[in-house]
């Protein structure tokens, strides 16, 4: 893609948020503690999860992608070697090799913010090798551009997963402020996308 999706705040989730994630995954929630990231449809694509579930059981995946489109499209990268690719330059690129590594100390140090997970590494291969792109497309997600830089790489080659609207339905938009509801041409399913700071003025009105 050309754009990739804007940075969006950290939320608490709300009812329609567990629904929407149900819906993605298939299951309940565990161990949610925050929307992470927000598709430009409104909907959750990144949540952020406890690096321990309500069991005990350690997580140290703490950037969780949920939607499935974004989901099968990342599988398409891996399965046509895009990870073997990434981890063969990370061995003969030291500027890509160091800012990989400081992705690493960034995921850890946000986990370790929430939780300390003793003997872990922090997840997707970091910061080594690429063992899967959906980690380092939820942290780049999450983080920001420029924090993760291969998956940054990845963001781009993806498609617009949202361009043929929300991957599942949702019972109302997103709560607080700076989303506006569109009506989406087809299937006739609501949109909802973060308004424009250039049209509403620096003041936001």
């Amino acid at each position: 893609m050309d754009t990739p999706p804007p940075p969006t705040p950290r939320t608490e989730p709300t009812d329609a948020d567990v629904e929407a994630f149900q819906q993605q995954l298939g299951r309940p929630p565990r161990g949610l503690r925050a929307i992470a990231h927000r598709c430009p449809c409104g909907q959750p694509d990144v949540v952020e999860t406890a690096p321990r579930l309500p069991d005990g059981t350690p997580f140290p995946t703490t950037y969780y992608l949920t939607c499935p489109r974004a989901a099968s499209a990342i599988g398409t990268l891996e399965a046509n070697g895009v990870m073997k690719e990434m981890t063969e330059r990370l061995a003969t690129d030291p500027e890509l090799a160091a800012a990989y590594r400081a992705a690493h100390e960034d995921y850890i140090s946000r986990r370790d913010a929430i939780e300390v997970l003793e003997g872990f590494p922090s997840a997707g291969g970091m910061p080594d090798r690429v063992k899967c792109l959906h980690v380092l497309v939820g942290h780049s997600l999450a983080a920001g551009p420029g924090v993760n830089p291969l998956g940054d790489e990845a963001i781009a080659m993806l498609p617009e997963w949202w361009a043929k609207g929300p991957c599942v339905m949702r019972s109302g938009p997103p709560e607080g402020e700076g989303w506006e509801v569109h009506r989406n041409d087809s299937g006739g399913h609501f949109a909802f996308k973060p308004v424009d700071a250039a049209e509403t003025g620096e003041d936001g009105k």
